[in-house]
């Protein structure tokens, strides 16, 4: 279940251990497994100079050269000299790190194409044109971008990231390292949004508002502590510490198999019951203290009912709980693969049958939505519920199952379905909306394929009252704190966890979903997993649905996020990554990323990894079960007390 704790954070050995390379690298050639040798087979100087001699001796002309001797010197740039390592044996008791190149030089140039062999400076090619691609000796060349899982490391002048294996830059001096840094992060900021990483450039791409997110060591990160005083204090505010990769302390409880086919989505009540959807219907389980099992009523879907406009069954992507957790919205796609959906099938889950089948229409006119979600973070207990939010590429609106057609309130634009939003920010056909969620009071956070993150006031839709410009990379999932402080947006390779609260001019603490923020916005914080693990959770394998754990009380804290990755479910302590005293902060450059987590490891792919709601927390545990759904069963675990 757990994973044995990472050697990856361990310091690179310049000893005599690793020093006598050109012997310890034949012997460790075999366990190179986690990488791709993607170097040329070495030949021996006298191997060559032979040929070499006997080809002169058959005087042939062909042109003549820099000597043989001289061009087979070492290559190395001693500007950019560095020492390269290879880590081997995974996440094993034998995972070390091994010497991969004594002496090598990187450097950043333009391409392309990955594989050209022709190398452009920045003055070359024009704007858009190319994109930064990293190179180390002959052995590395990559695209840079969040896929490397790039760690700094600036006690020990080193970087580590993944291509195809796990390597670690070695620097000799602090100003080289420094200087590597820098220029990655120039690379990455061109490579993303095709402009050069120039200070009015950056203004331009983040908003003058945002300079704690394009320079972070100038950001003031006293709204991250003061979130916890005051009005805002967690009730129980601990600073507990998840050693990186520690052994786990998560006990593993129940395990349940799934019945009718493969899990598609979970979907979790605060009341009695919890609900597995799967391909042909959805399995009722019973909520306990110790996690979710039990084999309930198993409501099969009825084909005729549960199909797309062009006849064929798809099984439902969405599943969302109403009414007192009485009813059930399911949401299948128009087509496979697509997240549209024309509308909704409501199901009756005390009888076990689809009562009503809902289309999206506004005016006359079938539309699509791509997500659906609760009015509120709690909505889903009022049994007289009759109304959810929806969201599509460029609409957000709110539904009413009490008009019989399902039309769409009009509480923003009557004379349209796409609302519109002023000053500069509009929904347009370019908004690009991904993934939404709710805070307790109705806030709405919304999530853009362009990493914007953009937050509503419950009584608008139509302007929001803060929008912050993302990182660049899509926005897939989003989830917001009870309370509305506190943002977590899901990319493929990281988490963003945003600060929502700041000072107004008449010195009260707010929201960003109650009004501006203003140009003292405080930095974002990122989740990460470590290079070793991200090359172990695969390279295909994307993170997905983080969430924060559960509550539906004013006063109440959430304890821990987390989301999947692969066969990962991956934790979070949620005090700890607030605390700018962490010691994953320290000798940092650019935004604060946290590395220290748990992780829950299954034997298939995780559909979802969800915290079950705060009321099933023993009083000596930190937090409520955990639940983790795979295809073919779904598994509880306690989040133990032992170290607390």
């Amino acid at each position: 279940m757990g994973a044995s704790q990472s050697r990856e954070g361990l310091e690179l050995s310049d000893s005599s251990e690793y020093s006598d390379e050109e012997e310890r690298e034949e012997k460790d050639s075999e366990d190179y497994v986690d990488a791709e040798d993607r170097t040329t087979p070495q030949v021996s100087v006298d191997a060559l100079d032979d040929v070499d001699s006997r080809l002169q001796s058959l005087k042939l002309k062909y042109p003549k050269t820099p000597s043989s001797t001289s061009s087979r010197k070492p290559n190395v740039d001693l500007r950019n000299a560095v020492k390269l390592f290879l880590h081997i044996g995974g996440n094993t008791p034998k995972a070390k790190w091994v010497v991969s190149e004594k002496l090598t030089s990187y450097k950043f140039v333009k391409k392309l194409k990955i594989d050209d062999e022709d190398d452009y400076d920045s003055d070359e090619l024009g704007r858009g044109e190319g994109f930064w691609v990293l190179k180390v000796g002959k052995k590395i060349r990559v695209r840079v971008s969040t896929d490397l899982q790039m760690k700094f490391f600036g006690d020990q002048r080193r970087v580590d990231f993944v291509d195809c294996g796990v390597w670690a830059l070695k620097f000799f001096k602090d100003e080289e390292y420094r200087g590597f840094v820098t220029k990655f992060q120039d690379c990455l900021f061109e490579n993303v949004y095709g402009m050069r990483a120039t200070e009015e450039n950056k203004v331009k791409v983040y908003g003058k508002d945002f300079i704690g997110w394009v320079k972070p060591e100038e950001s003031d990160d006293a709204m991250w502590e003061d979130a916890d005083d005051g009005v805002w204090k967690s009730p129980d505010k601990k600073s507990v510490d998840f050693p990186e990769r520690e052994s786990q302390d998560l006990l593993e409880e129940f395990e349940e198999a799934a019945t009718g086919g493969g899990i598609q989505s979970l979907a979790l009540g605060a009341l009695d019951n919890s609900f597995l959807v799967s391909n042909t219907g959805v399995q009722v389980v019973k909520n306990f203290s110790h996690g979710i099992h039990g084999k309930g009523v198993y409501v099969k879907f009825d084909d005729r009912q549960l199909g797309s406009s062009s006849g064929n069954s798809l099984t439902p992507k969405k599943a969302l709980l109403m009414r007192g957790e009485t009813n059930m919205m399911l949401m299948s796609p128009l087509k496979e693969g697509k997240p549209h959906a024309a509308g909704l099938h409501q199901l009756d889950i005390e009888t076990g049958k689809i009562v009503t089948d809902w289309k999206f229409e506004k005016d006359g006119a079938d539309i699509t939505m791509r997500d659906i979600t609760s009015d509120a973070k709690g909505s889903q207990l009022d049994p007289s519920e009759s109304t959810f939010l929806g969201l599509d590429d460029n609409r957000l609106c709110q539904w009413d199952m009490r008009d019989k057609k399902g039309m769409v309130q009009k509480m923003a634009n009557a004379n349209s379905p796409v609302l519109q939003w002023t000053q500069g920010h509009q929904f347009s056909r370019g908004t690009n909306f991904q993934c939404f969620a709710t805070a307790g009071d109705g806030s709405i956070v919304v999530g853009s394929i362009d990493g914007k993150i953009r937050l509503y006031s419950r009584t608008s839709m139509r302007q929001a009252k803060t929008a912050f410009p993302g990182l660049g990379s899509p926005i897939t999932s989003v989830d917001v704190t009870y309370d509305g402080k506190w943002v977590l947006g899901t990319t493929d390779t990281y988490l963003i966890l945003i600060c929502t609260l700041f000072t107004d001019k008449d010195g009260k603490t707010k929201t960003g979903f109650s009004g501006r923020m203003g140009n003292k916005i405080p930095a974002p914080r990122l989740l990460k997993l470590t290079p070793v693990d991200a090359h172990m959770a695969g390279a295909d394998n994307k993170f997905h649905a983080g969430h924060f754990s559960w509550v539906t009380e004013s006063g109440k804290q959430e304890k821990h996020l987390v989301a999947s990755v692969g066969k990962f479910s991956v934790i979070w302590n949620f005090q700890q990554v607030k605390n700018s005293a962490h010691h994953c902060y320290q000798n940092q450059q650019g935004l604060k990323s946290c590395y220290c987590y748990k992780i829950v490891l299954k034997d298939e792919s995780i559909i979802e990894s969800r915290f079950m709601h705060d009321k099933f927390a023993f009083s000596d545990s930190p937090e409520a079960p955990l639940v983790v759904a795979t295809p073919m069963k779904v598994t509880s675990f306690s989040m133990s007390g032992s170290k607390r």
